[in-house]
C-alpha cells in the first residue's frame, strides 16, 4: 500500500469533500431513490436508474477519498526548508525561450491544479525540478516539443 503524499491543506480540502458526500450528497441521492421508486415499475423507471447510477458514482468516490486519506503522508510545508527543490517547494521559474515568469508549487496528485499555480509531484514539469536548485536550468518534455525553464527562487511557503 504506497503513501500518498499531500499538503496540509490538500487533507484537509479531501476532508471537506467527504464531509460534503456523506453529509449532502449521499442523503439527497436516497430521498431520490426513495421518490423515483414510489413511481411504481422500476423497470422503465428512468428517474429510478439516474438515481442508482448517481449513488453507485458517490459511493465510489467516498470510498476513493477514504482510501487516499488512508494511504495520506501529509507534510506539513511550513516546517520545510533548503534549497533544493522537493515535495512542498514553491518554484518561480522564468520560459528561456518567452521569458514568461511562472510559480508553482509542487503538491500531491489530487491537488493539482495548474490555474492555482500548483503542479502534481508527477507532472514533468515537477519531476525535472526535483533536486534542483535557484539558477539551474530544467528541461522539460512537453506536446509542443523540449521547454527549458530557469529556477529563480525555491520558497517554502
Amino acid at each position: 500500500m504506497d503513501k500518498v503524499p499531500m499538503t496540509a491543506e490538500g487533507y484537509h480540502a479531501l476532508d471537506e469533500e467527504l464531509k460534503r458526500l456523506k453529509t449532502i450528497e449521499r442523503p439527497a441521492v436516497i430521498a431520490a431513490i426513495g421518490e423515483a421508486r414510489a413511481h411504481g415499475d422500476l423497470s422503465e423507471n428512468a428517474e429510478y436508474h439516474a438515481a442508482k447510477d448517481r449513488q453507485g458514482w458517490i459511493e465510489g468516490q467516498i470510498a476513493e477519498i477514504e482510501d487516499k486519506m488512508a494511504r495520506a503522508q501529509v507534510i506539513d510545508v511550513s516546517k520545510l526548508s533548503g534549497s533544493q527543490v522537493k515535495f512542498g517547494a514553491t518554484v518561480s521559474v522564468i520560459d528561456e525561450d518567452t521569458e514568461e515568469k511562472a510559480r508553482y508549487q509542487i503538491v500531491g496528485e489530487h491537488e493539482a491544479n495548474v490555474k492555482d499555480g500548483k503542479v502534481s509531484i508527477t507532472s514533468p514539469i515537477a519531476r525535472a525540478m526535483i533536486g534542483k536548485e535557484s539558477g539551474e536550468t530544467v528541461e522539460v518534455n512537453t506536446p509542443n516539443g523540449v521547454k527549458a525553464y530557469e529556477i529563480t527562487k525555491v520558497e517554502w511557503v
